[in-house]
């Protein structure tokens, strides 16, 4: 810590509670991957004062900011992230129904937005019933899942601009596209989203949702930590088929391996580290260039620093 000007960290807690403030924090406590170091400073708020007034301190001292969700898309490296992470986590999770639309605070996760749709009889989400990340990183990234995508459901986004002032834009607005959004490309950050869903029957929602989560138990390497799909869907191509005609199923370094399950899986056999996944990472891709032509592009998010 203290590499902006030796500044004393502990000066946030003039600005937020300390409740809500780790110092040093293991981000391989925050990431469904398991692996990277700390975090000079995580800040878990509860509201959008809290928010606020995290991103005003850091402004005021010139410290850099990152806002992670629930880290199921992320790879942080070995050195971990200086600066401030902010992460949306299960306080900051209010959720208002009207008729159909529902309104999220950007710390709920899909699964549990999925259930309560569901519990109102209201269709759209059930794509999400298992992916494992929350509200703000599934609109960040479009995240998406057998057919369907939040782009799909989004009505309005709320966020904090650079200024600090609470914008609200439209689904148009976000530009929304494969695994991105506007968000991708700024330092704006999303408090909340409104969704349109539709009228269903209860009975008929759940049993997608099961269908979709049974695919997901069955195809998925749900029992090793991972973070997802490692790579974007080349057009014309099947990443895991790609990896698969390569011989590289359980191909591994260190502990990390590409998944004997799903190809397009990295999952971590126990002690992987950050270098372990990003060299495999690398790896993977010379091999599919040399022999396909075709240059994978991550769909893992990479943070922080390496050793």
């Amino acid at each position: 810590m203290g590499e902006y000007m030796n500044l004393d960290y502990t000066n946030i807690e003039k600005y937020i509670d300390s409740s809500k403030v780790k110092y040093d924090e293991p981000m391989n406590k925050h990431t469904t991957m398991k692996v990277g170091g700390s975090a000079d400073v995580l800040v878990i708020p509860e509201n959008i004062q809290d928010v606020i007034n995290t991103l005003k301190f850091a402004k005021e001292n010139g410290i850099p900011v990152t806002v992670i969700g629930n880290g199921s898309k992320l790879l942080v490296l070995d050195k971990g992230i200086r600066g401030i992470v902010i992460k949306f986590g299960s306080k900051f999770s209010n959720v208002q129904i009207d008729g159909e639309y529902i309104t999220v605070d950007a710390g709920m996760t899909l699964p549990r937005l999925a259930i309560i749709a569901k519990d109102n009889s209201l269709s759209g989400l059930e794509f999400a019933a298992g992916i494992p990340g929350n509200v703000g990183g599934a609109v960040y990234m479009n995240a998406g899942a057998y057919g369907s995508e939040m782009s799909n459901v989004i009505e309005e986004v709320t966020y904090l601009d650079e200024d600090l002032n609470i914008k609200t834009i439209t689904n148009i607005e976000c530009n929304f596209a494969y695994r991105k959004s506007m968000f991708r490309e700024t330092n704006k950050v999303i408090l909340s989203a409104k969704l349109k869903l539709n009228s269903g029957n209860k009975k008929e929602i759940e049993e997608l949702m099961k269908q979709n989560n049974e695919a997901r138990r069955t195809k998925q390497p749900l029992e090793y930590p991972n973070a997802g799909s490692t790579f974007k869907r080349p057009e014309g191509y099947f990443v895991g088929k790609l990896i698969d005609d390569l011989g590289l199923k359980g191909y591994q370094i260190g502990d990390a391996q590409v998944s004997t399950k799903h190809s397009g899986f990295i999952v971590n056999k126990g002690k992987a580290t950050a270098k372990d996944v990003t060299e495999l990472i690398n790896y993977i891709k010379k091999k599919v260039l040399e022999a396909y032509g075709v240059l994978l592009e991550e769909e893992i998010i990479v943070l922080g620093e390496e050793k």
